[in-house]
């Protein structure tokens, strides 16, 4: 994520059925929960105490959608399928706002309850330890997204004009599917999203197939096969030009841009080429199977890496943005964080990228950007902020980006060019598809050094004060 403040036909009859038999969202279980466990209402970060969801781990989410932007009504049937981690008598899913009319878990109907962003659902047989299963939720409404002044701002499921900007870090999942909304667990995504017709419905992955139009609207089917966080999933609609082919390293690349940016698709698909192609050098082989970008007329104020297609909203990304956005589907999408205080895991990495991109291009090189930070007085708030313990009503703080990137430096420096970009390159492949800690981070830096560094971590990333 780049702040933009901080750098200058079966599924139509489906919604159209659920659409007309809503229930109030809630169905209060008739009996006790059969004896059994029951799932933790989050998955255990404690900065984000309900987020996310205990119990169980998804493997596969099929979301099956239709939205109406004149009405600004999404309905929607998702099917999650996840094996069980402890025996389950309940368990949890992470959605809010919308009204869900059935719940279903293995074909058979389940008893259900809302409490806050809770859906608590009550299989009607307790389901095994190791049991694999699916849960079936059927749902609609407005999508509300979220506000938060302390982080983003606006994110989730946005309506727009001519249909929806869908950025939903850290936790804005929920507001438009039910998922265990935490980037802990990781899944692959399969989307049809259906639209009136004129409109384009992108996502993450690739198009499984020509969009198929009945009756005034047009599903289109996308497809993303490796694991991936719930907040970088996306289902952004509206009016775009598209442009596709591939990258010179022959990675399949989509951009896409509204109306209003027509101007910036040749140069958003060109660097956005040009810039995987060269982290496929730098920091390993490309971990998806397709890149790109999209451009919405939504005034966001940010840029968010939503896996294979980052979204940029309100404004034509120069350079910089999509080295630093691109950078992240090795830094938090590939390898992805397991709790939100290491976020400069993914921030301070793709911050560190554009350094790396401007070097590349022979700017500004990343010790002169290194220099002109610590060049700030000792008395900067900046050096307030330790970047190794993002603050949950702060996370995307200035520090966790640039104190993050100059930690990198610092220890570049210290460790040399060839040992440390051996370790990314290694950091990447050894957690590839997966979720990292900061501690595994610096345990690996002394490994492949050879050298103890718990000084050197310490001072960049967990001291309020700037390093001696």
């Amino acid at each position: 994520m780049r702040s933009i403040r901080h750098a200058v036909a079966p599924v139509v009859a489906i919604l159209t059925l659920l659409g007309c038999s809503p229930t109030d969202g809630a169905v209060a279980p008739t009996s006790p929960a059969p004896a059994g466990s029951v799932g933790a209402p989050g998955i255990g970060d404690r900065d984000f105490p309900l987020d996310g969801n205990g119990g169980y781990d998804v493997t596969h989410y099929g979301l099956a959608l239709g939205y109406t932007p004149a009405t600004k009504r999404l309905d929607g049937v998702t099917t999650i399928r996840a094996r069980a981690l402890q025996r389950l008598s309940r368990f949890n899913l992470d959605l809010s706002g919308l009204q869900v009319s059935e719940v279903s878990v293995d074909g058979t109907r389940a008893t259900y309850s809302r409490q806050g962003d809770e859906l608590t659902v009550v299989p009607a047989a307790v389901l095994a330890s190791g049991a694999r299963f699916t849960v079936r939720v059927a749902y609609g409404g407005e999508p509300r997204p979220i506000t938060d002044s302390g982080n983003l701002g606006t994110y989730g499921f946005i309506p727009t004009p001519d249909g929806a900007f869908v950025t939903a870090e850290p936790n804005g999942a929920k507001t438009w599917f039910p998922a265990n909304d935490h980037p802990a667990d990781k899944a692959a995504f399969d989307f049809e999203i259906t639209v009136p017709r004129g409109l384009t419905a992108l996502a993450n992955g690739e198009l499984t197939g020509e969009p198929t139009t009945a009756d005034g609207r047009t599903t289109f089917r996308w497809r993303e096969s490796h694991p991936m966080a719930t907040y970088l999933a996306t289902a952004t609609l509206g009016k775009f030009t598209l442009r596709r082919g591939e990258t010179a390293g022959g990675v399949p690349n989509v951009a896409a841009v509204d109306p209003a940016y027509h101007g910036s698709l040749t140069k958003l698909y060109t660097v956005s080429g040009e810039v995987t192609d060269h982290w496929s050098k730098v920091f390993g082989r490309y971990p998806f199977s397709s890149t790109g970008g999209v451009v919405d007329d939504f005034s966001a104020g940010y840029a968010l890496e939503t896996q294979t297609k980052p979204m940029y909203g309100g404004f034509a990304p120069d350079e910089s943005i999509i080295a630093h956005e691109l950078a992240h589907q090795w830094f938090g999408n590939s390898v992805s964080i397991r709790r939100w205080q290491d976020l400069w895991l993914n921030e301070g990495f793709a911050t560190y990228a554009e350094w790396l991109w401007s070097e590349h291009r022979g700017r500004t090189t990343a010790d002169a950007h290194f220099a002109a930070l610590r060049a700030r007085p000792a008395s900067d708030a900046f050096w307030t902020y330790p970047p190794g313990r993002a603050r949950p009503d702060d996370l995307f703080n200035d520090a966790v980006y640039k104190r993050g990137a100059m930690t990198l430096h610092a220890l570049r420096e210290e460790i040399g060019d060839q040992t440390f970009f051996a370790l990314l390159r290694e950091w990447v492949e050894r957690h590839k598809y997966g979720n990292a800690t900061t501690e595994q981070f610096v345990t690996l830096a002394e490994q492949r050094s050879g050298r103890q560094l718990d000084a050197l971590f310490d001072a960049w990333l967990f001291q309020p004060e700037r390093p001696a």
